[in-house]
């Protein structure tokens, strides 16, 4: 569930909340309790978990561009598979 920051427009309480997104927005605040709450839009907090997320990981294990290009002529000198299509004409439904 995502968390909603709101701010009272009244009082100047600011608070979070654990709300789904079909539950309608908070209107009353529960400090003045006035309808004077606008939700407040705050950056999304975005966590990288694990080992990696570097410049590195998708490279070569060599890190040179010459054992890509190796390997990219490797698989053009590679039979190609032809895959001929025969094209039939439509058939024509006739009613009669």
């Amino acid at each position: 569930m995502p968390v909603y920051t709101y701010r009272c427009e009244n009082c100047g309480i600011q608070f979070e909340r654990h709300q789904s997104f079909t539950d309608a927005p908070l209107k009353t605040c529960p400090e003045c309790r006035k309808k004077a709450l606008k939700k407040v839009i705050t950056p999304t907090r975005i966590i990288f978990k694990g080992s990696g997320f570097y410049a590195t990981d998708h490279k070569s294990p060599s890190g040179d561009i010459s054992s890509i290009k190796k390997a990219d002529s490797k698989k053009e000198s590679a039979p190609k598979e032809s895959a001929a299509v025969e094209s039939k004409p439509a058939k024509s439904e006739s009613s009669e």
